[in-house]
């Protein structure tokens, strides 16, 4: 059986799996001897690699939410804060040399 459909056959089990219980099964596999210590690793690696894309993915996922309530709400963003304060410190800056 070719790693790929070793990789498929492990399916969303995998996906939602935590690292103790993929390294279990991987490990299971190797001890009866569907999976090479190459393929085990191989696989490992793959479960790795998604599930920082996966991460990535809720990540931005979360941020756009937030920005849209935010937005919604329509509260003051860091950059609304920011360009506050400078304009603060200019004005405060013209009234003193004015006087």
């Amino acid at each position: 059986m070719s790693i790929l459909k070793k990789g498929l056959a492990f399916g969303l089990g995998l996906a939602i799996a935590s690292k103790e219980q993929v390294e279990k099964l991987i490990d299971e596999l190797v001890k009866k001897g569907e999976l090479s210590l190459d393929e085990s690793k191989e696989v490992i690696d793959q479960w790795k690699q998604q599930t920082e894309e996966r991460k990535a993915e809720v990540q931005r996922l979360v941020r756009e939410q937030i920005k849209q309530m935010i937005d919604k709400l329509d509260l003051a963003t860091k950059e609304d804060v920011r360009q506050l304060e400078e304009r603060i410190r200019r004005l405060e800056e013209k009234e003193q040399s004015g006087q």
